[in-house]
């Protein structure tokens, strides 16, 4: 398993500019996936081909019949699957550097010239460095949220399509250069199909967490909306009376 120290960094530096619901996601892939990986899978996972048992000794028909049975390997599948999730959020995390770059040399601008009038304004950070998550930023976190979905869903399509949820016990193969129809065991299936009802909850909490946070936004903007035609009435009534 590859090592997920340098995609860790990246991703705590994510969670500054999340919303609650985007950090609770975080948590989420760092405890719940990424620490589980590295603790317990490859000593769950190590042994599924070594302590594979055919009941033919010709060469060659074990490995095949491994192939057959996992294109690839449980582990790899979710190293693969962490990476493409966190994909979007890393394209957004560039887009926030992008944008708090621009808007601190536009205050060093500012801060140079006695007449800052004309000049403009800052939008989406604050002299503390906090992002505000609107416009361009919340148009690109969405696009994030919409990607990390499909993403997570289609990893849970996928891994259905290929295994199941269940560990399979017993293996049934035919290839060449296996003799006749071969059965191989596999080592412990009991628990790593726990392992797999494990990871798949954890999936569909991420992506249920990624659905809510949606929505969260589409309701936060939709408040906002609604809320500045008030504003700027009572900010002309105000002005008249």
């Amino acid at each position: 398993m590859g090592d997920f120290g340098f995609l860790s960094k990246l991703l705590a530096k994510v969670q500054e500019h999340s919303t609650v619901i985007g950090k609770v996601w975080m948590v989420v892939l760092f405890i719940f996936r990424i620490m589980v990986l590295g603790a317990g899978a490859e000593k769950v996972w190590g042994d599924e081909q070594s302590k594979m048992i055919c009941n033919t000794k010709q060469p060659g028909c074990k490995n095949v019949c491994y192939d057959q049975a996992f294109p690839i390997s449980h582990i790899r599948l979710w190293v693969m699957q962490i990476i493409f999730v966190s994909t979007p959020t890393l394209v957004y995390l560039g887009h926030v550097i992008h944008i708090t770059h621009k808007e601190n040399k536009l205050r060093e601008k500012i801060r140079s010239r006695a007449e800052s009038q004309g000049l403009k304004q800052p939008k989406y950070t604050n002299e503390d460095g906090k992002v505000h998550i609107s416009g361009s930023l919340l148009r690109s976190y969405m696009t994030s949220l919409v990607f990390k979905m499909i993403l997570e869903a289609a990893f849970i399509v996928g891994q259905y399509y290929l295994y199941g949820f269940v560990f399979t016990a017993q293996v049934v193969c035919e290839r060449d250069p296996c003799p006749f129809k071969v059965e191989c065991f596999m080592s412990r299936p009991t628990e790593k199909t726990i392992f797999i009802i494990f990871m798949l909850v954890v999936s569909c909490v991420s992506l249920l967490l990624t659905v809510v946070e949606i929505f969260y936004l589409m309701c936060r903007r939709n408040n906002r909306s609604r809320a500045q035609p008030m504003i700027a009435m009572t900010g002309y009534s105000a002005g008249k009376y």
